[in-house]
């Protein structure tokens, strides 16, 4: 069964960190450009950051530059998403993708707009939840 799974969501005070693992199983992360999407309440699902596991490139969004920080270890199939300086809005419930399309996650993740059905693999989502 191909699968991801989010795990490593939680409970953080403003400044707070978390990291979030992405584990793919049934298939391997080789050539595939892996993302990482959020949700909050109410609102539109938004791409954070992606990497390209082709060249080890990354991308992050503004909201997150200098804050994420984007990993992978291929070996253990394994995406890793550390958060630091966590704020308020960065509450949400957080989406890992892969797809070894060569455009389909960058221009996602890019330009804001989100269309599920057309990236290969998704896992269930974990929840985090910044508060004061």
């Amino acid at each position: 069964q191909l699968q991801l799974v989010e795990s490593g969501g939680g409970l953080v005070q403003p400044g707070g960190s978390l990291r979030l693992s992405c584990a793919a199983s049934g298939f391997t992360l080789d050539y595939y450009y892996i993302g990482w999407f959020r949700q909050a309440p109410g609102k539109e699902r938004e791409g954070v950051s992606y990497i390209n596991n082709r060249d080890g490139s990354t991308y992050y969004t503004s909201s997150v530059d200098g804050r994420f920080t984007i990993s992978i270890d291929s070996a253990k199939k394994v995406v890793w998403l550390q958060m630091n300086s966590l704020k308020a809005e960065d509450t949400g419930v957080y989406y890992c993708a892969a797809d070894n399309h060569a455009s389909s996650i960058p221009i996602m993740v890019r330009s804001g707009i989100v269309d599920t059905s057309l990236l290969e693999h998704w896992g269930q989502g974990t929840q985090v939840s910044v508060y004061s």
